[in-house]
């Protein structure tokens, strides 16, 4: 039986950093409390000045800018291209990384999972989209101030960085959405 849920973003509750530089808006992940015993998590962190990222043994990340002008990050002493707003980059969450902003304070939303527990798939979508699924879990994460977006035959009205959730399903299914948003993908293994 699929559940659905929509995440609003003016719910999604503040924590401090595990390296505590910053915090982090966390929006979902599948279990867990705090910084421990979760498979996937979704989040927003608040980078307001050049440093380093903690690390999470175990898992694999991915990174995008939301706002703000961009970083570059140093992963096990390489640096990468500009990472500009809503380019997707994944690195081991062991590697030591540093960032340097481009221009000042960014937001960026990321993804880490364990992929030893689940395969995960993530993708960034602009205008009319339409296409199936035979993930467990998918989300659909706004980033345009209204989003229409349907997963299966649940639909939701999104605001900025607000999410619908669909978690348990086995079968095909379609997902549909009208604008800028990012579709997450996740299978237990």
């Amino acid at each position: 039986m699929n559940e659905v849920k929509v995440l609003r973003a003016k719910d999604y509750p503040r924590m401090p950093w595990k390296n505590g530089g910053g915090s982090t808006e966390e929006i979902t992940r599948d279990a867990g409390v705090g910084l421990d015993g979760f498979g996937w998590r979704l989040s927003i962190a608040d980078i307001a000045e050049s440093g380093g990222f903690s690390m999470f043994a175990g898992y694999e990340r991915v990174i995008t800018v939301l706002q703000g002008d961009g970083m570059t990050l140093r992963v096990d002493g390489q640096d990468t291209q500009p990472l500009l707003p809503l380019e997707p980059f994944a690195f081991s969450g062991e590697s030591h990384v540093t960032c340097t902003l481009l221009g000042g304070p960014i937001r960026d939303f990321n993804l880490i999972y364990a992929p030893q527990r689940y395969d995960a798939r993530l993708q960034w979508l602009d205008g009319e989209q339409r296409f199936f699924t035979s993930a467990g879990t998918v989300i659909v994460f706004s980033v345009t101030d209204a989003l229409e977006a349907k997963v299966g035959s649940h639909d939701a009205q999104l605001g900025r960085h607000d999410c619908l959730r669909l978690d348990g399903n086995v079968g095909l299914l379609e997902v549909s959405s009208n604008g800028l948003c990012c579709v997450i993908e996740l299978t237990a293994r």
